[in-house]
């Protein structure tokens, strides 16, 4: 069964400074309790090592969508399934608000019961406030990667009817 979560934050920087620094996937283990390692291993694949509740995965996820300063979509391609969106909403020059979704497929005992306890959807949460922290103490991100990347479309999506 698949379970989503969802949570939003405000940040006090310009929206670009925030989805720049959203980019920067292997400066998440600064923020992001449970991720222990990000590799980029080309433009849009990465190399995840997480833990979470003593149970370590590795997996690799794909880029599936990314517009600067609107949003980045991924999906696993290995290990356990899981994808996800982050979008980011300007809400004057110096705010902006970032979305997490987030949708996973809960595996094993252990994973299942922290699931049903909620500790991803506050694990989210609290890598909100840490992201927050973070890029409000920087006031300027570390790179940014600026690429857009177009959403494949889903079989049955933009068909041309038979003649």
């Amino acid at each position: 069964m698949t379970t989503n979560v969802q949570d939003s934050i405000d940040v006090e920087v310009p929206v670009s400074t925030a989805y720049n620094q959203w980019t920067q996937f292997e400066s998440f283990p600064r923020f992001m309790s449970a991720v222990e390692r990000i590799e980029q291993i080309d433009a849009t694949r990465t190399h995840w090592v997480t833990k979470i509740a003593g149970v370590q995965r590795e997996f690799d996820a794909e880029i599936t969508e990314q517009h600067p300063d609107e949003r980045v979509a991924w999906k696993s391609v290995s290990g356990p399934n899981q994808g996800g969106v982050v979008t980011f909403h300007r809400l004057d020059d110096t705010h902006t608000r970032v979305t997490l979704q987030l949708d996973f497929e809960p595996e094993g005992i252990v994973e299942k019961a922290g699931d049903a306890l909620g500790i991803v959807s506050k694990q989210a949460k609290g890598d909100l406030g840490r992201f927050k922290e973070f890029i409000e103490s920087r006031g300027v991100e570390e790179g940014g990667w600026r690429g857009d990347v177009d959403r494949t479309p889903q079989p049955g999506e933009g068909a041309t009817p038979p003649a």
